[in-house]
């Protein structure tokens, strides 16, 4: 399910209401330092017919334009969205970018929010983290609470740790939202003690300000997968609403 235009939308999100998305990846292809084994896009493998970034020039000229047509139609806009075909914080002018979002939104769509959808691979890098400081919901991504269970789940490209991927989210002192994927496969379970047990010592350590938990809602590219309901989610996790976390389901 590849997004066919840098700018695309405005969809319904369940999770952040009319939501313009923002794709800093190829139009036809894939790139992601992660290879996710529930990912809508596909296997990277699959989606690398394309490897041409847009520049921070082509994206704001196209959100500018996507931004004062849907005004002028009256079209209301909650979220300005990066998610994509992929990781957006790999386009290397990232950071402008969002400079230039948080511009066009002010101009356009000032009651708007500012959403950037990553795996948090790139928050060590300092110029990426000043960027992601800057929007309204930074969603960051923690699937797993080891590098054995990281590598099963989202194939990481060498070098990935969740221990230094902690460290890092710790710069923003809670105030961010870990979005985290609780599903079941032949060889592993989210639901297992010991990953959720260690999952949930990350969550309490980092403390983030929201936590949004989610299972498969479409086809993935791994076949055996099985989904969690919200209420079988809700049940793993009660120990995190009794202490008082703020906690979504989908």
């Amino acid at each position: 399910m590849l997004r066919e235009e840098t700018v695309f939308g405005p969809i319904h999100s369940r999770r952040l209401g009319n939501s313009l998305g923002i794709n800093l990846l190829p139009t036809k292809g894939k790139i992601c330092n992660f290879d996710c084994i529930y990912c809508e896009c596909g296997w990277n493998a699959d989606g690398r017919d394309d490897t041409v970034l847009p520049t921070a020039v082509q994206v704001r000229n196209a959100l500018e334009d996507k931004l004062s047509a849907l005004m002028l139609e009256c079209v209301p806009i909650d979220s300005i969205t990066f998610s994509g075909d992929g990781e957006p914080t790999l386009n290397p002018e990232f950071p402008r970018i969002i400079e230039d979002t948080l511009r066009l939104r002010d101009a356009f769509y000032p009651s708007a929010k500012v959403s950037v959808l990553s795996n948090a691979t790139r928050v060590h890098v300092p110029e990426v983290f000043e960027a992601l400081k800057k929007v309204d919901n930074p969603i960051l991504k923690i699937d797993a609470p080891t590098d054995e269970l990281a590598s099963r789940i989202n194939h990481p490209a060498s070098g990935y740790s969740v221990a230094r991927t902690v460290e890092a989210l710790k710069q923003f002192g809670g105030d961010f939202i870990l979005q985290t994927m609780f599903l079941r496969a032949p060889d592993f379970d989210s639901a297992a003690p010991e990953v959720l047990g260690g999952w949930m010592e990350i969550v309490r350590t980092l403390r983030p300000r929201l936590i949004q938990l989610y299972s498969i809602d479409r086809p993935t590219p791994m076949q055996g997968l099985q989904k969690y309901s919200v209420e079988q989610m809700q049940q793993l996790v009660a120990p995190l609403l009794r202490e008082g976390f703020n906690i979504q389901f989908r």
